[in-house]
């Protein structure tokens, strides 16, 4: 009776292919040499019995995690007729290595092109008699799932099983002997340097992931888990957040102001209302963006985000996405412009292209600013976290509505692999330097554009000379006017449209903008939003800025990384369309029923 064992990386569809071939008929034994138990069946190729063996998925035939050693082990302990090589078609650039190491051992083998079908869907054309002839080995492109070209791929292997020989083990020793040297220096070296227990009792780690990673309760403990953290960054924050304030304040009385008395009525208001007022704002909430990085380094430090990857990526792929897109989300919370760069780990372009256009919809820390001002100025304290966590269910709300809609233009099937790191105990040093590389990023990527932007806002709310500052007659007024018939109908009023344009520069600016128009700062600029907008219109105007147009920064990294123009005006006007109708639907829903 020949032996053929089945060789193929992960998610090629080589399970399904032995299922077919097999039916009901497999059995799991263990094999001497080999310490896991592999699935083997009979089944009839051409003339000959065949004992079938499914060997585990692997990458690389000459690494050393547990599954190349399985398959390596196998391959040196049994003997072995022939081998199936399964690769999938649509990603073949990226497995044939692995052929062409089974090539070097000088084991017959059959290379089988698995969900040709799909690849043909995506308009890959692969000449396998071409490719058989580079490779000098058998090619047969089929579906495993549908049966097409599988009775092909079959004749094939018998023509190859009648032309082999006898098995080659004692080659196959030879061409391993390497990587068998190798894994005996790693073994003689661990002997002598670590101390490993005869057998390991379960790890706390293991214990926690039954709950943590549990199908049912995974996801809404991630989410209490970030409830959490955004109620401990209120809870720490607003005491912080009063200090600054309270230090803005103390400095423009006693010295800002006696030391510009004398200057021009226009020079002090653009240095006092203008630049110091916005400044003044956005310090204030630069206590709680501070708080926030801190938390989120801890959780990050202590392996939990890598778990929510790993939990969300059967919902993510839904979507057409993975868990890596997940991650690349969670990053987006500090800024979008490093998890817009960070796409770069997947090498399927169009996977790559519909997370670089969810991305932007994340719920960054320049936005965080804006909605911490709004929710502690418009809501209760109690209510303010949670305003926060509903805007990040928001988020990620946006995110799915984009990939459901997108996923068929950027389809892809990459498939997803992480390590899940052990659970730590974050550490004081590594939170605070982690957390502080995020502040420092935030702060002299947000310093200029306040800067500029705070002096840029005043001088459009202020010109021309005469006018009332912030009034229908200036700039500003005469560009809020403009777009009223579209943010009108938002609750979206002309003093808020001027914040929103410059919110298209950056973000950072929106809170520095909102002190220059309405000439108040602190405390007093809350109160003037707690008494002029309601509950209704500080949500929709949340909803708008939160999926509305990314940043410039994050405009020009879009079309950096895409390369497409196309691309990059898509990731433009789609944020607008979709935040326009969030925010419609809510306002004028929430009016329509009374509040």
């Amino acid at each position: 009776m020949k032996r053929v064992a089945l060789l193929g990386m992960p998610n090629t569809g080589k399970s399904t292919l032995f299922n077919r071939l097999t039916g009901s008929h497999a059995r799991v034994g263990n094999w001497p040499g080999v310490t896991v138990d592999l699935a083997t069946a009979r089944v009839l190729v051409g003339a000959h019995m065949v004992e079938l063996v499914d060997l585990p998925g692997l990458y690389d035939l000459h690494g050393f995690s547990d599954d190349e050693l399985v398959a390596r082990h196998f391959l040196e302990a049994a003997q072995v007729d022939a081998v199936v090589v399964v690769l999938n078609s649509s990603q073949v650039d990226r497995q044939l290595a692995l052929a062409l190491q089974m090539k070097a051992l000088g084991l017959p083998a059959l290379v089988v092109l698995n969900m040709a079908d799909e690849a043909k869907r995506f308009g890959i054309e692969i000449d396998t008699e071409r490719l058989a002839h580079g490779l000098e080995m058998p090619v047969a492109a089929l579906s495993a799932r549908y049966g097409s070209g599988v009775p092909e791929a079959m004749a094939r292997l018998a023509h190859l099983l009648d032309a082999a020989g006898p098995p080659r083990d004692a080659l196959v020793r030879i061409a391993l002997a390497e990587d068998h040297k190798r894994e005996e220096q790693i073994e003689s070296l661990v002997k002598a340097a670590v101390i490993v227990p005869e057998r390991l009792s379960e790890q706390a780690s293991d214990r926690i992931d039954r709950v943590v990673l549990h199908p049912w309760l995974g996801l809404p403990l991630f989410f209490l888990a970030m409830l959490a953290v955004f109620q401990a960054v209120f809870w720490v924050g607003s005491p912080l957040q009063d200090g600054v304030e309270a230090a803005f304040e103390l400095v423009r009385r006693a010295a800002l102001e006696p030391l510009l008395a004398a200057a021009p009525a226009l020079v002090r208001g653009l240095l006092l209302d203008g630049i110091w007022a916005g400044l003044g704002t956005v310090a204030a909430f630069v206590p709680l963006i501070v708080v926030f990085f801190f938390f989120l380094a801890a959780v990050e430090d202590s392996g939990y985000l890598s778990r929510a990857a790993f939990l969300t990526d059967a919902f993510m792929a839904r979507l057409g996405l993975d868990g890596r897109a997940f991650v690349m989300l969670l990053m987006g919370f500090g800024c979008n412009v490093p998890a817009l760069m960070g796409t770069r780990v997947m090498r399927d372009r169009p996977m790559r292209l519909l997370s670089m256009l969810t991305i932007p919809m994340s719920l960054c820390s320049a936005r965080l600013q804006v909605f911490v001002f709004l929710a502690a100025a418009v809501f209760a304290p109690a209510h303010a976290p949670w305003v926060l966590f509903g805007l990040y269910v928001a988020s990620f709300a946006a995110v799915v509505v984009t990939a459901l809609l997108f996923r068929g233009r950027f389809a892809s099937r990459e498939p997803f692999v992480i390590e899940l790191p052990p659970y730590r105990m974050p550490t004081a040093r590594q939170v605070w330097l982690r957390g502080w590389g995020e502040v420092k990023h935030f702060l002299r990527r947000a310093t200029n554009f306040i800067f500029f932007g705070v002096i840029a806002v005043w001088l459009l709310t202020h010109l021309p000379v005469g006018a009332a500052p912030a009034g229908p007659d200036t700039i500003a007024g005469w560009i809020g006017s403009a777009m009223q018939p579209v943010l009108g109908p938002l609750g979206i009023d002309e003093k808020l449209a001027v914040a929103l344009i410059f919110g298209f520069v950056a973000k950072e600016i929106v809170i520095g903008a909102f002190a220059v128009i309405y000439g108040l700062e602190g405390n007093a600029l809350a109160a003037e939003f707690s008494r002029n907008m309601d509950w209704v219109a500080a949500t929709s105007f949340m909803l708008f800025t939160l999926i509305y147009t990314p940043c410039l920064s994050a405009v020009a990294t879009l079309r950096s990384e895409s390369k497409s123009f196309g691309f990059t005006s898509l990731a433009v006007a789609w944020p607008v369309a979709l935040a326009w109708v969030t925010s419609f639907a809510f306002y004028q829903g929430m009016r329509a029923l009374g509040f």
